[in-house]
């Protein structure tokens, strides 16, 4: 029986490798973040460093009610929407809350030419956030804001983007738009343990449905 013990020690090691394999291969695939501190649901936005709004146009409509509220049925998201501006160090408000979604007021209504900015936390400790899912969108996808007169503005994704923080695309996201456009933001990408945030932020870019 002596010569079958390097066999079998030798099966019992590849066993383990196949084991260890296989648990990488699950860690890889899972994509959905871990439960985190509230306060790394969004961390610290790049506020605006330029004009946001786009010159104003002679046939451009009048200005349009404040924003009350958000849903976007693919995801499940229904949620009122609080108002942010900017805080005492110059970045971006976020909602004191994972539960409401907010909007920018440094930005324009939805609806108004211009890029819309509505902020919402990914998660905490307590569970998933109001944009935990943000991230599954998909261009082509509906969202619509509510506004304090009771209209409907109704948004079509155009794109998904993930940015490493510190290489945010204030422009990009804030920058002017000749018509009227919705930006969504969250946190997402690894989460980094030693400073409670997330490394990247997640960007939802969408534009009036005509």
């Amino acid at each position: 029986m002596a010569f079958r013990r390097p066999a079998a020690i030798i099966f019992a090691v590849g066993l383990v490798v196949i084991a260890a394999g296989a648990a990488g291969l699950l860690l890889t695939r899972h994509t959905t973040p871990a439960m985190r501190p509230v306060a790394a649901g969004v961390g610290a936005l790049p506020a605006p460093t330029g004009p946001i709004v786009a010159p104003p146009q002679s046939a451009a409509p009048g200005p349009v009610a404040a924003p009350v509220s958000l849903t976007i049925p693919l995801i499940g998201v229904t949620t009122k929407l609080i108002t942010l501006g900017l805080a005492s160090d110059g970045s971006l408000q976020v909602p004191p809350t994972t539960s409401v979604a907010g909007w920018y007021t440094g930005s324009p209504r939805p609806g108004s030419i211009g890029s819309a900015v509505i902020v919402g936390h990914i998660d905490s400790v307590n569970g998933p956030g109001v944009f935990y899912r943000l991230s599954e969108l998909r261009k082509g996808d509906q969202v619509y804001v509510r506004r304090a007169d009771g209209t409907l503005v109704k948004f079509l994704v155009t794109t998904v983007q993930q940015y490493l923080k510190d290489q945010f695309p204030t422009q990009a996201v804030y920058g002017p738009t000749p018509d009227a456009e919705l930006r969504l933001i969250t946190c997402g990408g690894a989460f980094d343990s030693a400073t409670g945030h997330y490394l990247s932020n997640i960007v939802v870019y969408a534009t009036e449905a005509s």
